[in-house]
């Protein structure tokens, strides 16, 4: 068996051990198939522990939207945590290096059963650091250092995810996956929400990420791992190829559709230009050609053997509702019609499928809730 084989069969009996409607499945044979060789989860963006603070701020995930997203055919949820969500330090100050892996065990144990009850579900968990050591896409948090120039960030990043593989230790892989970084790029100022973002160098990712590797299959060396696209999830990273790990890209081009009049995308939101789909926007011309060349190179790692998901996908609710469906459309033909799977930013919020605040939708009464009926046959088509 050659390389690319292994790799696909590797990562394909992870991802069918255990999962009922797969178990006829021979890994040899559906290696063969080709193409992406990562099951084609489907589902949703779950924000419960997207904050570095653990105090309430509304109603989060229920049991009732667990059963709806089962019952709708989803099987997966991303879990994007920050991780001064669940260590203990003094949060009347800015938190300090070391404080940084002072796990808070009440906090820990908090998602864990969060995790195990989705599993019971039948549904996978992608446990993601939305925010980590020395890094994170969004401002708001002092970071006591730099993750991509610190030995010191980098040892707490690799013991974070040392802590979630042991703590899953003998769970299998097709119920748990580790997404080592959201959107990792290098940031001009960690502070600043629109400070220049630039790719980073492929070694320094391939060192940083390799460590995290080590420390999650450290407690199971059939651990799941994926990692997020560099430069904000966009570019395929070759440098990690080696080190049989799965990689996620983004269901977000073009912005000016995805992140229209987003405050934190945009430094002048009420400057954008109008979305249309397919159209000219800000002197460019866009439609489905141009996404399935920006999809290209992932299809081509899928290819290649390497597993891709597309980790996050979506739109704010200040896109007109007619442009959003008919770009996302195009966006889950391409994902679909290549074996990639996605999940929704979110599920309940304003990417969402409910309570999205859009002022354009006929919404559907949902127990309470306001349904995107249009949105939802959209995604169980594909």
């Amino acid at each position: 068996m050659n390389r690319r084989s292994f790799i696909k069969t590797a990562l394909i009996s992870a991802a069918t051990v255990e999962i009922g409607h797969l178990s006829s499945l021979n890994p040899a044979q559906a290696a063969a198939v080709g193409g992406n060789p990562l099951w084609r989860w489907r589902g949703f963006n779950l924000t419960d522990f997207n904050s570095p603070d653990p105090s309430p701020t509304g109603r989060g995930t229920t049991d009732e939207d667990l059963t709806w997203i089962v019952d709708w055919g989803f099987d997966f949820i991303r879990l994007p945590m920050a991780y001064p969500r669940y260590v203990e330090f003094d949060r009347s100050k800015h938190i300090t290096t070391d404080e940084v892996c002072r796990f808070n065990d009440k906090e820990v144990d908090r998602i864990e059963a969060f995790v195990r009850k989705a599993q019971d579900r039948g549904l996978h968990v992608s446990l993601n650091l939305h925010r980590a050591p020395g890094y994170c896409i969004n401002a708001g948090f002092y970071e006591p250092y730099d993750l991509w120039k610190s030995k010191d960030a980098q040892e707490a990043f690799f013991s974070h995810w040392g802590m979630w593989g042991k703590r899953f230790k003998n769970v299998s892989a097709s119920k748990i996956s580790f997404d080592l970084l959201n959107e990792p790029c290098l940031r001009s100022d960690m502070n600043d929400q629109h400070a220049k973002n630039s790719p980073i160098p492929g070694d320094l990712y391939r060192e940083v990420a390799k460590g995290a590797v080590q420390a999650i299959r450290a407690a199971n060396p059939s651990h799941l791992v994926i990692a997020d696209g560099n430069s904000v999830g966009n570019q395929v990273t070759p440098e990690l190829n080696d080190l049989n790990i799965a990689q996620s890209c983004r269901g977000y081009f073009p912005g000016y559709v995805s992140h229209y009049k987003a405050p934190w995308a945009n430094k002048d939101p009420e400057k954008c230009p109008e979305p249309v789909w397919p159209g000219t926007m800000n002197g460019e011309q866009f439609g489905k050609a141009r996404l399935e060349a920006y999809y290209k190179p992932w299809v081509d790692l899928a290819n290649s053997g390497v597993g891709v998901h597309c980790g996050e996908c979506g739109c704010w609710n200040k896109t007109p509702h007619k442009v959003f469906l008919a770009w996302f459309q195009d966006v889950l033909e391409i994902l679909t019609s290549n074996k990639i799977g996605y999940a929704l930013w979110n599920f309940r919020g304003d990417f969402g499928l409910l309570d999205s605040r859009r002022e354009d939708v006929e919404y559907q009464d949902w127990h309470g809730h306001k349904l995107d009926g249009q949105l939802l046959q959209l995604l169980k088509k594909h």
